[in-house]
């Protein structure tokens, strides 16, 4: 929705809690869950006006510090030294927690693996691994070309910090730009390795995800120094929920909102029973909802 048409559509509406019209910043990386929960909160409250920002986390936050937007979806809170920034301008943000999702590692259709552990991903990512046949020595897919989003997403800092311990990316690793791009590279790419958010596909419901799907296959990642089918896990709710997948990662919303006005009301609702189940029903698991799960399939 343009910030055009949304002016046109609360004309004269002050902004409050339920009305007006807001511009806020989202990690791309979470697109597909912020694009559904806009959509049902703009249905739900008809004077309001949500206009996205589909960035990096890392713009997505300057925007934020630099008081550009007041309403920020991301997958880590404020730093300590982002809050003193804040403090020192009398500002008072917070980071609220309302779900967590993971990192995915999705590979080509004819590719033969598609189970790793944690250790080998770090040999990836550094480039001590740069070839498939260091792995499967039959294998015939020459190079492993690893794909993000983009050099200040989340899924980069994610690999940075959790996989590689803060140490830095192999030279090989290249953006494709979105999320959506890393899919497509993947799929056209024998021997490519993608890192993805988990929502771009976990959503059974969603015809998009299913096509995206059908068309990659998601990793197993193991903790086990020798990987197998049975030690290792896809990023699926339920695993989310028991700690077994080993990618996860949590999601907030970074509210700097003195007035208490629509960021505010926006942020409740993500927050709120009806926020939550969005989230339940998009496949990741929500902050504070209770889960009930009950079947788990055998592949993504």
């Amino acid at each position: 929705m343009s910030l055009v048409a949304c002016k046109g559509k609360t004309s004269g509406v002050q902004d409050t809690l339920f009305s007006g019209v807001i511009r806020v910043a989202v990690d791309e990386t979470l697109s597909p869950l912020a694009e559904e929960e806009i959509a049902v909160f703009e249905a739900q409250y008809n004077q309001t006006g949500i206009v996205p920002i589909y960035t990096s986390e890392v713009d997505a936050i300057t925007l934020l510090l630099r008081d550009s937007v007041r309403w920020v979806l991301a997958t880590r809170p404020l730093s300590g030294d982002e809050l003193e920034s804040f403090h020192s301008n009398k500002f008072f943000p917070e980071s609220i927690k309302i779900a967590t999702d993971g990192v995915a590692l999705i590979v080509n259709r004819q590719n033969a693996d598609s189970i790793f552990n944690v250790s080998t991903l770090k040999k990836i990512f550094s480039g001590e691994i740069t070839r498939w046949n260091q792995l499967s020595a039959d294998s015939k897919l020459g190079e492993i070309q690893v794909v993000f989003d983009h050099r200040n997403s989340s899924t980069v800092r994610y690999v940075l910090d959790s996989i590689c311990g803060r140490g830095n990316l192999s030279d090989r690793c290249h953006a494709a730009g979105t999320n959506r791009d890393v899919i497509e590279y993947v799929t056209r790419t024998p021997g490519a390795m993608g890192v993805i958010g988990v929502n771009w596909i976990s959503d059974e419901q969603d015809s998009l995800c299913r096509d995206f799907r059908k068309e990659i296959q998601v990793a197993r990642i193991s903790r086990a120094e020798l990987p197998t089918y049975g030690n290792s896990y896809q990023p699926y709710q339920y695993y989310l929920y028991t700690g077994q997948y080993p990618l996860s990662r949590d999601i907030y919303i970074l509210l700097n909102d003195p007035r208490s006005a629509l960021p505010t009301g926006l942020t409740s609702f993500f927050a709120g029973a009806r926020g939550q189940r969005i989230i339940l029903k998009a496949g990741l698991l929500p902050a504070t909802m209770p889960v009930n799960i009950v079947n788990v399939r055998d592949q993504l």
